[in-house]
């Protein structure tokens, strides 16, 4: 099976595409899944990251079928 990925907002400017599909790999890691999309373009620091539209923190393990989502961090006031 694959990952889907999607990029919102910022995320999206800064990958160059609004999202893709891996080929799933064990041990995958969320920097990885970004490297492996967008080809010349640093991993952000300030990133939010929604594993099946739940956000994570961390490194959260990465299962097949799973769909991963970058978004650029909010604030609020």
């Amino acid at each position: 099976m694959s990952i889907k990925v999607k990029f919102f907002a910022r995320m999206r400017d800064e990958a160059g595409l609004d999202g893709g599909e891996l080929e799933y790999e064990e041990g995958m890691k969320i920097a990885d899944i970004w490297n492996q999309l967008v080809k010349g373009a640093d991993y952000p620091e300030a990133v939010m990251v929604a594993v099946n539209m739940e956000y994570v923190s961390g490194e959260p393990k990465i299962k097949d079928g799973d769909e991963i989502a970058f978004f650029p961090p909010v604030t609020g006031g």
